[in-house]
């Protein structure tokens, strides 16, 4: 028996959610990202409304360069608690219609619409009717593929829209597949993509013609992998419900830097909201990372992996700053600092260790610190080296 796999993909979702709230934005250049500072501000686009993206602008594109495409765009910061409750609402119509959903980000999902059948139709007529009740409810639009698996959900969500209803029968699946570009294979990015049109392959269905011994020897594993998908073949069931891997922040500076004092004040500052939100998480890891990208865009992480899992802050600053201290090259420029944590101890014993009582004091200070953060906010009591640099002689 085929599988019933919708993908559920909001349209432009934080910029749609905003022009709802706003109505005197509907039909202009939308973008949501940091302030673009007339063409020199340093954060990215998170999304925008279709208006803006006839100028060229796209999610994840640097925020000056949207800037210099479309400087009569109307930019907003994320309003990120709005985003989550719409999200919310949305995730609720599709529990109606479904158990199996696996939430991939805060606006899609794929759903196993094998077993709702009998109470809702086939798979087009679940999703004109997830479609009907988002917009209904939350006066938003949703573009749906349906397929027989995850991979060809996905695509079809992303060919027709905005507000889109794409359906793979499973016995057209290369009449559908086929004809589509490389760029639509799943993880092929620009580098691949060179390395295939250079073999004379541009399409899907070249490809999956090709030799997957010869695709092997071009791409290693991954040129098997490839050769399954350009045959349309995904045999990952929806995930209910999926653990975190990492917790992680990073920052742009609003000027690339080398002041060193500088830097650690903003590793510290990030430590403290990943270590926050581990212990809100109930979450402990073993490996810390840091990330740095400098001015010319060329990036570096590193990590350590420690003996007992933690989320105390302390135990993340002295090891972010010991990376910091051992990789970071003098004398050149950082764009971006990142902080993570991971390897998380899901089954963390609960009994006492030797370290306990030493670490007892921190736990406390993490404590507090948290408990006036939930009450204040999260700026209301920090570390002092978070702060201000360090002074030196």
């Amino acid at each position: 028996m085929n599988r019933i796999i919708l993908h559920v993909d909001m349209d432009a979702f934080f910029a749609a959610v905003e022009q709802r709230e706003h109505p005197e934005l509907k039909g202009k250049p939308v973008i949501i990202g940091t302030d673009p500072r007339e063409g020199k501000g340093r954060g990215v686009v998170s999304t925008c409304s279709y208006e803006a993206r006839k100028f060229g602008v796209h999610s994840a594109m640097p925020i000056s360069q949207a800037y210099r495409l479309c400087p009569h765009g109307i930019y907003l910061p994320p309003n990120g608690k709005l985003y989550k409750q719409v999200s919310q609402n949305i995730f609720n119509i599709l529990y109606e219609f479904s158990d199996l959903v696996e939430p991939v980000s805060i606006d899609e999902a794929f759903l196993d619409v094998t077993g709702s059948q009998r109470l809702y139709g086939d798979g087009s007529t679940i999703a004109q009717k997830i479609k009907k009740r988002i917009k209904e409810k939350e006066q938003l639009t949703a573009s749906i593929g349906v397929a027989p698996n995850k991979y060809l959900a996905k695509i079809a969500s992303d060919l027709e829209k905005p507000d889109g209803l794409v359906v793979v029968e499973p016995d057209k699946i290369e009449e559908f597949l086929w004809p589509l570009d490389i760029s639509r294979l799943w993880g092929v990015g620009q580098r691949t993509q060179q390395i295939l049109r250079k073999m004379g392959i541009n399409t899907i269905g070249q490809l999956a013609q090709y030799p997957v011994e010869i695709l092997k020897q071009k791409l290693g594993s991954a040129g098997e992998h490839f050769y399954r998908l350009a045959h349309g073949q995904d045999d990952r069931p929806v995930r209910v419900s999926e653990e975190v891997k990492s917790v992680s922040n990073e920052h742009t500076f609003g000027q690339d830097t080398d002041d060193i004092d500088f830097i650690r004040q903003r590793l510290v500052y990030l430590c403290e909201k990943v270590g926050y939100r581990l212990r809100k998480k109930h979450l402990k890891g073993r490996t810390i990372h840091l990330k740095l990208r400098y001015h010319d865009f060329s990036t570096i992480t590193r990590n350590l992996t420690i003996s007992q899992a933690t989320n105390q802050t302390r135990q993340i600053v002295d090891v972010v700053l010991d990376l910091f201290e051992k990789n970071y090259m003098p004398g050149r420029k950082v764009r971006l600092v990142g902080v993570g944590v991971s390897g998380f101890d899901l089954k963390e014993s609960k009994q006492t260790s030797l370290f306990d009582i030493l670490e007892e004091k921190q736990n406390k200070l993490d404590q507090v610190q948290d408990q006036l953060s939930n009450r204040f906010g999260r700026h209301i009591a920090q570390r002092a080296e978070s702060l201000s640099p360090k002074k030196t002689k």
